[in-house]
C-alpha cells in the first residue's frame, strides 16, 4: 500500500468500526494500516475477496429500482434480497453479509423496517449502507435521513446535493438529480465522516471518498450512468456488498473499491453502447466479466489528507437545517443546472428556456 504523505490526525477513525462479518458471521478485526491509502492492488484485492466469498446483501431500496439493483449484486457475484416487511427485515438483517437502506420511496411500512433492519445491523456487526435519495426539500425523507445517520452506517453514498442537506448546509437537488458538484461537497463530507464516524462517499465525475481524516478521489465512469434509472442506487447496493466481503481490508478501503469496481465496468460497457438501453445490458456484463487483474490495470485513484476540509462545515440536526416549510434555510433551491464536464453523472443541464 503506498502511504500518504502528511500525517495530521483526527480523532474520528472509522477504520476499526463496523468490521464485516465472515458467512460464518463471526466478526473480523480491521487490522488495516491507519496511515495507508487505498491503491489499484487493494481494489483488485476487494474483488477477488466479493468473487471469491458472495456476500448476502439486505436491500430496502425503493421500488423504481429493485430489479436493477439485483441484477448489478447478481452480475458483480453477490447475492440479492429485499426484503422490507416489518418483523422479518431486522431477522434478515442478521444473516445477511451486508446492509442497503435507500431512502427513494419511504412508504411508512418501509420506513418502519429500516430502523428496525438498522438496529438489528447494529446489534449483530453487520455492516450497512445509508443512501440519502432525494434529500433536502423532502421533509420526510430528509428527517428520516438525520435520524438513520445518527444510528452510525458504516458508509453513506449520494450525490453532492444528497450529502449538503444531509450536512445541513443544501437544500438538496432537482428531485434525484444533484446540482452541486463532488468537489463542493467535500467539506460537508468531510465533516460528516469525522462526527459520525463513518466513511461517506460522493458521486460525481470524479467520485469522493473520505473517512474525515482522509479523502480519495476515484476517476472513471460514463455519462450513459445518468441516462439509466438505478445506475445510483445499484453503487449503493455493491458498496454493501465489498463491505460485506472486506476481510481484514479497511471500511476506507472496500468503499473505494467498489466505487473504482464500478467506474471500470461502467467505462468498459459505455466503449460498447449505442445508447442508454445497450449501455444497461453491457453494464451487467461488465460488472460479471471484470476481472481483478483489469481493475488493477485501469483503476484511477488518488489520495490525500483531508487535513481542514470540514473545518468550516457545520453539521447541524434536522431541525437546525429545516425552515418551517421543509428547505434548508440559507440556501437557494431554484438552482437546475450548472457547468460541470457532460460525463458528470451528477450534472443537470438546463432546461429548454432557461433555468426553472
Amino acid at each position: 500500500m503506498s502511504q500518504l504523505a502528511d500525517p495530521q490526525s483526527h480523532a474520528a477513525h472509522p477504520d476499526h468500526q463496523h468490521p464485516g462479518p465472515t458467512h460464518s458471521g463471526q466478526q473480523q478485526p480491521d487490522s488495516a494500516n491507519p496511515e495507508a491509502a487505498p491503491t489499484a492492488a487493494t481494489v483488485a484485492r476487494g474483488l477477488a475477496s466479493l468473487r471469491a466469498s458472495a456476500p448476502l446483501v439486505h436491500c430496502i431500496t425503493n421500488g423504481v429500482v429493485m430489479n436493477f439493483t439485483a441484477n448489478a449484486l447478481l452480475a458483480l457475484g453477490a447475492a440479492p434480497a429485499m426484503v422490507d416487511i416489518v418483523g422479518e427485515a431486522g431477522l434478515f438483517t442478521r444473516v445477511a453479509n451486508g446492509l442497503l437502506v435507500n431512502l427513494g420511496t419511504p412508504a411508512p411500512e418501509q420506513r418502519e423496517a429500516m430502523r428496525e433492519s438498522v438496529a438489528a445491523a447494529n446489534d449483530a456487526g453487520t455492516p450497512w449502507v445509508l443512501d440519502p435519495v432525494a434529500i433536502g426539500s423532502l421533509p420526510i425523507r430528509t428527517g428520516l435521513a438525520h435520524e438513520l445517520v445518527a444510528e452510525g452506517p458504516s458508509a453513506v453514498r449520494g450525490n453532492p446535493s444528497e450529502i449538503l442537506a444531509l450536512a445541513g448546509t443544501g437544500a438538496g437537488g432537482r428531485g434525484v438529480e444533484s446540482t452541486d458538484s463532488a468537489a463542493s461537497a467535500l467539506g460537508a463530507a468531510v465533516a460528516l465522516a469525522r462526527r459520525f464516524d463513518t466513511v461517506m462517499a460522493v458521486s460525481g465525475a470524479e467520485d469522493c471518498i473520505t473517512d474525515g481524516r482522509r479523502v480519495v478521489w476515484v476517476e472513471g465512469g460514463d455519462e450513459l450512468l445518468t441516462k439509466v434509472t438505478g445506475g445510483g442506487c445499484a453503487l449503493g447496493a455493491i458498496v454493501a456488498a465489498f463491505l460485506g466481503s472486506r476481510g481484514d481490508a479497511s471500511v476506507l478501503d472496500a468503499v473505494v473499491a467498489a466505487h473504482a469496481v464500478y467506474a471500470a465496468a461502467a467505462e468498459r460497457a459505455a466503449a460498447d453502447a449505442a445508447g442508454p438501453g445497450s449501455f444497461a445490458v453491457a453494464l451487467l456484463d461488465a460488472l460479471a466479466t471484470i476481472s481483478p487483474a483489469e481493475v488493477a490495470s485501469s483503476a484511477r485513484i488518488r489520495a490525500e489528507y483531508a487535513g481542514d476540509a470540514g473545518k468550516d462545515a457545520v453539521v447541524g440536526d434536522a431541525a437546525d437545517a429545516m425552515d418551517a416549510s421543509g428547505t434548508a434555510s440559507g440556501v437557494d433551491s431554484s438552482r437546475a443546472a450548472d457547468d460541470r464536464p457532460a460525463n458528470d453523472p451528477d450534472r443537470v443541464a438546463e432546461p429548454a428556456g432557461g433555468v426553472a
